[in-house]
Parts: structure tokens; C-alpha cells; sequence
């Protein structure tokens, strides 16, 4: 395979075959069976790497269930709490590396993957590791009707659930390792990973540095493969104790079925059509930017972007013309060239997908202000679209379509516009544009949105917690609500 990079570690690793980590051992599936991930920005073959099947699933389910009962559970918390700091401390070591991994794998511009993608990366697993030493529990003295004068001393555990299931999308590959892999870490559970089959690259890189920052045998397992052969047997395993998903609410219930087993604990985190609200006294510029940014971010393929947009009546006009501007100047390339703004969908699938919504919105009536067609050429390029003209009932206001496509919508009063963002299966964020902070508060009250953001878009921080509402999910990543996720309270009670 020629050299695609100047950077000799990423040919190297690009020119090996991608293996399976399974108790610290990078193995072949033992089906031997492979799959190829093609480079987004040209269509061709990237890289080959191992796919999983069910026995390649009871392999690294079994590493991870000794390691859980063994040396990991042996481990005390600030014992833990060094190997998440070591991990964050490499990832920024590698940050160049690992940006241009998943700029290759994914498309997105690599100066977005690494003050971006890699930076949450690092400064998650920090944070996880604060909270490895505060998994505390409460103490109570009782007594009970039912047994006058005994006296009950009391106190509540928080222990790990076992061995977690971690299946993660191919939007954000690294980050949404660490958005994952931290906190179950950090509760003392051990983890079998699952990358998206179409992005695994910055996966298995990471779990060199898991190797390089010493971490016990079969604490972290990542398996490449499809989501039939490997993620549905992980989803179904009885020796799995939780699962956690991010990606589509069609998957998700699949998921949920699939888990119902030995009724395994489950994390959710899917799909989204957030509203993004302009008020008429808002600041134009910086809202229709903030709107672009909401929906033009990772070339729209992000689960909480702002695709719904409404706009007061006064100043419509000039927000769609503003925004529709912005749409044509956005430089769409190469994701490794530093002024490209917007790189490739992730595949062949993804631009068929996104083409078929704009295709099928325009043929019912809306009108393209800006953009509304694929990029010719190699590669999975799609052009910044604004689609206007639109109504309620439309496949593209309903449905996630999941790439650089936002429509927009005037509004005359609050209700309506209101009433307009919560018409919608999804509830994962909301955005509110506003110089009124009362008005903007009594609105983010009433979304049903597990995130509402005013006067900005896609401010996350390791601190906040992160779900949806309705059918964006169930449970919340980060902040100290994540903990839920991946722990379970024990009580003990002993006569005095």
C-alpha cells in the first residue's frame, strides 16, 4: 500500500493489519475473517482490518470477566485513578497521530480532530479519574415498626457492575472511547469495546497506549467488526452485565432487545432533530454563525446538531441570507488541509442517505437557498445546504438526516415556535438565540430537550451531563450522573 502520510507512525500502523485486542493480545478473528475501511476524502481502501464474530465475543467477554474478578478488582481507587491520568497523559502525546487517524478514517478536518476530538479525549479521562477516589456511599441508623426497640446500623455501597459492553458510533471515534471507557473505568468496571466498523482506526491506537500506560490484561478488550457478527452477540451476551450505545434510535431498539436476556443494564444514546430558536432581538451575525456552526460541525454528523431551524418573522430574511452566505463560503476538502472547513460524509452509505433526504425535500416542495447536491469527484463530498420553503410533515423536518442539511421555518409568536420544537420523537438539545435572558430561560424550561443551549451550540464539557429525552435515549453521559450508569448501590444493615 503506498505511503499516505508524512507522518511515519501512521503508515506503519496503517500498513499492519488491525487485530483484535483481547487480553492485552493483539489477535487475528479466529475466523480470519478481515473487512477494509475505505478513506472517505477518495473512496479507496484505507486500511484492512480483524472481523469479529460471536466466538471473537465470548473471548474478550471471558478476558474481561477474569480481569474484573481478579487483579482489577484488587486495584484501590487511586490505584485507578493513575491509569486514567496515564491514558489521558498519551493520548496528548499522540494528538497529532490520533487527529490524523480519524481525519483519514472519518473525513473530518484534521485541525477539528485534534482541538477538538482529542483534547475532550484527554480532559475526560482526567476528569474520570477525580471522581475513581468519590464513589462513596451514606451511612443511616434505622429502626422498623415491626421490631420496637431494635436499632439498625446502616450504610449504602456503590460497586461496579462487571463486565460493560461498550458499542460507539463512527462520528466522533476517539472521543466517544473516552466518553465511554472513562467513566466505566473510573467505577472499577472492566470493558469489551466496539468501534463503528466504518471508523475503527483511532480504536485500536488507543489501545496501544492502554498497553503502553500498563493496564492489566483484559481490563479494556476492543473487537473491530459489523454490527450483526459483533456488536449483536456483545449486546446478547449473558456474561455482560450493561451495555452502552450510542447511535441510531433504530439500533438502539434493537439493543434494547437484544439486552433483555439476563435483563443486563442499558445506556442510550441516540438519535436527535434539534430546534435551533432565533429571536427577533437576537444579534443577527453571531446567530446566524451560531446556526452554521450547529449545523455545518463535523459535516453535520453529529447526533445533538441544530438541523431544525426557526427564526422570528421580522428578521427571517436576513438570518437566511446571512447563514446561506456562510453555507457557500465553507471550503469543503481534504480534511488534513488546514483551511478546509468541512471534509467528506464518513461513506458511500452516509452520501446516499443524506443525498436521498434532499433529493426527496426538494421533489415535495422546498427550496435549496444554499447547496443541495453532492460534490462530483472521488470521495463522499456534500455540499453546506440550507433548505427553506419547507413544512411540518416533511421527511427532512422529521426525520434525522444526519449530515450538513439544516431547514429552516419563520415564526410569529412564542407559542408557536414552542410548540413547533417539542413536535419532534427526538429530545436530545435545543438551541435559543436571545438578548431577553428571562425570555430564553422560560423557553429552555419548556423543550423537551435534554440540553438547551442559550446564545451559543455545542458546549459540552466532561462535567455536564449529556442525554436525551423521548426517543434520543435513556440515561446521561458525564458529569457526575454518569456515575449511575455504571455503578450499582448495595445496601447493608446490622442489628445493634
Amino acid at each position: 500500500m503506498p505511503e499516505i502520510s508524512t507522518n511515519k507512525r501512521i503508515n506503519d500502523f496503517l500498513a499492519d493489519e488491525g487485530k483484535l485486542l483481547i487480553n492485552n493480545e493483539w489477535r487475528s478473528a479466529l475466523s480470519g475473517k478481515t473487512f477494509d475501511t475505505p478513506n472517505p476524502t477518495t473512496g479507496q481502501t484505507l486500511a484492512t482490518v480483524a472481523d469479529a464474530q460471536a466466538e471473537d465475543v465470548d473471548a474478550a467477554v471471558a478476558a474481561a470477566r477474569t480481569a474484573f474478578e481478579g487483579e482489577w478488582s484488587a486495584l484501590t481507587p487511586s490505584a485507578r485513578a493513575k491509569y486514567l491520568w496515564k491514558i489521558a497523559d498519551l493520548i496528548e502525546e499522540h494528538a497529532e497521530t490520533l487527529a490524523e487517524l480519524d481525519s483519514l478514517d472519518n473525513g473530518k478536518p484534521k485541525l477539528q480532530a485534534q482541538f477538538v476530538d482529542v483534547a475532550v479525549s484527554a480532559d475526560v479521562f482526567r476528569y474520570m479519574a477525580g471522581w475513581c477516589t468519590k464513589l462513596e456511599g451514606n451511612t443511616m441508623t434505622v429502626s422498623t415498626p415491626y421490631a420496637p426497640g431494635a436499632m439498625f446500623h446502616s450504610y449504602t455501597l456503590r460497586e461496579p457492575l462487571g463486565v460493560v459492553g461498550l458499542i460507539i458510533p463512527w462520528n466522533f471515534p476517539l472521543m466517544m472511547c473516552a466518553w465511554k471507557l472513562a467513566p466505566a473505568l473510573a467505577c472499577g468496571n472492566t470493558a469489551v469495546l466496539k468501534p463503528a466498523e466504518q471508523t475503527p482506526l483511532s480504536a485500536l491506537y488507543l489501545g496501544e497506549l492502554l498497553i503502553e500506560a500498563g493496564l492489566p490484561a483484559g481490563v479494556v478488550n476492543i473487537l473491530t467488526g459489523q454490527g450483526e457478527t459483533a456488536g449483536a452477540p456483545l449486546s446478547a451476551h449473558e456474561d455482560v452485565d450493561k451495555i452502552s450505545f450510542t447511535g441510531s434510535t433504530e439500533v438502539g431498539k434493537l439493543i434494547l432487545g437484544a439486552a433483555r436476556g439476563n435483563l443486563k443494564k442499558v445506556t442510550l444514546e441516540l438519535g436527535g432533530k434539534a430546534p435551533n430558536i432565533i429571536f427577533a432581538d437576537a444579534d443577527v451575525q453571531a446567530a446566524a454563525e451560531g446556526a452554521a456552526n450547529a449545523i455545518f460541525f463535523n459535516q453535520g454528523q453529529v447526533c445533538c446538531a441544530g438541523s431544525r431551524l426557526y427564526v422570528e418573522a421580522p428578521i427571517y430574511d436576513q438570518v437566511i441570507e446571512t447563514l446561506s452566505t456562510i453555507a457557500r463560503s465553507i471550503k469543503v476538502g481534504d480534511g488534513r488541509e488546514a483551511d478546509t472547513v468541512m471534509g467528506p460524509l464518513v461513506s458511500a452509505e452516509q452520501l446516499a442517505r443524506v443525498s436521498g433526504f434532499v433529493e426527496g425535500g426538494l421533489a415535495d416542495g422546498a427550496t435549496a437557498s444554499a447547496g443541495g447536491a453532492r460534490i462530483g469527484g472521488g470521495g463522499y463530498f456534500f455540499q453546506p445546504t440550507v433548505l427553506t420553503s419547507t413544512r411540518p410533515d416533511m421527511a427532512v423536518v422529521q426525520e434525522e438526516i444526519f449530515g450538513p442539511v439544516v431547514v429552516a421555518n419563520r415564526f410569529e409568536n412564542l407559542e408557536e415556535v414552542v410548540a413547533a420544537a417539542n413536535d419532534s420523537i427526538y429530545g436530545l438539545s435545543a438551541g435559543v438565540w436571545t438578548k431577553d435572558i428571562s425570555r430564553a430561560h422560560r423557553v429552555a424550561k419548556r423543550i423537551q430537550a435534554g440540553t438547551v443551549w442559550i446564545n451559543c451550540f455545542n458546549v459540552l464539557d466532561a462535567s455536564l451531563p449529556f442525554g436525551g429525552y423521548k426517543q434520543s435515549g435513556w440515561g446521561r453521559e458525564f458529569g457526575h450522573e454518569v456515575l449511575n450508569a455504571y455503578t450499582q448501590t448495595k445496601s447493608v444493615v446490622a442489628m445493634i
